[in-house]
């Protein structure tokens, strides 16, 4: 058996490229081979995170799967057929939630399948995006592309505790779509604010920060805020726009230091193009596989999306190109549909 070799320490070296390569295993029916895994992270290897999400594809997919335990700084995952699944699954720590969704949607979609999870982890936590942020922008995103999900958020679960809950519904693909996010023209954003175990005070102060930069730099807002209980304090705050060539978001979490609003409003107001540059990375994937070019104009190129991009093409064979603009840059990608089986 001849496995396809994936560098793991290419671009960010973090457990990006092995998401994005094990998702598009099982799509494409490659078998692979993920060597260097998370080298150069202070604990290398597989965490405890990364087994939950290649196990839970594992057993859509039926895959085998070797080197699969904490450490492993190489895996290999042979996919067979994807089925349709009801499954239920418990991270055990506050690891993330949202992670592990991004390999399991398109997954299962674009393999048109269906999918029904209950899992338990963390909703909110560091170097991840918010369930929020999951739910609404790549919902909508991945919606005029042609995947369909829901996500409801039914317990919040913050670090270190975690103990939050999602509950996934996952459509089969009828047919998958380019998508062309170039430039926002909506003044319409909405806020959402979620906390626990925090003072409302601090947290409406939070919002006023960001309603007044966003006001100042002339957007209307649709603010929404809610205490919803978890075990460990904490808070996260999404901001998000959404028009016809359009899809924007900012999130972020409290920390010790103030200053949520204003990080995540400043944040978005920078914000030039028609994505933003987590959205960006999250759509390099799906867009591999189309028989057709999506655009994306955002403000800078990642090390997340230069990592995705190596990984979709070496896999998919896909094609794309990266121009540069006066206040971004322009990136567009040729998919392969050949290469879903």
């Amino acid at each position: 058996m001849d496995f396809l070799k994936i560098d793991g320490s290419y671009g960010d070296g973090g457990g990006q490229i092995l998401r994005s390569a094990v998702t598009l295993s099982c799509i494409t029916k490659t078998p692979i081979q993920i060597e260097n895994i998370r080298t150069n992270r202070r604990e290398p290897g597989l965490r405890p995170q990364h087994l939950i999400g290649i196990k839970l594809l594992s057993n859509i997919c039926k895959a085998k799967v070797q080197g699969l335990y904490i450490g492993s700084k190489t895996i290999k995952f042979l996919p067979k057929d994807v089925q349709s699944k009801s499954l239920t699954e418990n991270i055990g720590t506050a690891g993330s939630i949202s992670l592990i969704l991004q390999v399991l949607i398109p997954a299962v979609s674009i393999s048109k399948k269906s999918l029904e999870l209950t899992i338990d982890g963390g909703t909110d936590v560091p170097w991840s995006p918010t369930s929020n942020y999951t739910k609404y922008v790549l919902g909508e995103a991945y919606s005029r592309m042609g995947i369909d999900f829901s996500a409801e958020i039914t317990k919040r679960g913050y670090y270190p505790k975690g103990g939050g809950q999602v509950k996934l519904k996952v459509d089969p693909l009828k047919k998958l779509k380019p998508i062309s996010l170039t430039q926002r023209k909506t003044k319409s954003i909405k806020l959402f604010c979620s906390y626990s175990i925090l003072s409302a005070d601090r947290i409406n102060n939070e919002v006023l920060e960001a309603e007044n930069i966003l006001k100042d730099a002339g957007f209307e807002i649709e603010t929404e805020v809610k205490n919803e209980p978890a075990l460990d304090m904490g808070g996260s705050m999404l901001i998000w726009s959404q028009d016809s060539s359009s899809i924007i978001a900012s999130d972020g979490l409290t920390d010790t230091n103030a200053r949520l609003g204003t990080r995540v409003a400043s944040k978005f107001v920078r914000t030039s193009g028609g994505a933003d540059e987590n959205l960006s990375d999250m759509l390099v994937l799906p867009a591999s596989l189309v028989d057709d070019t999506s655009i994306f104009r955002i403000k800078e190129i990642t090390k997340h999306l230069e990592t995705n991009l190596y990984v979709t093409s070496k896999i998919t064979g896909c094609k794309y190109g990266i121009g540069k603009l006066d206040d971004g840059f322009e990136l567009r990608i040729k998919g392969n549909s050949d290469s879903i089986i």
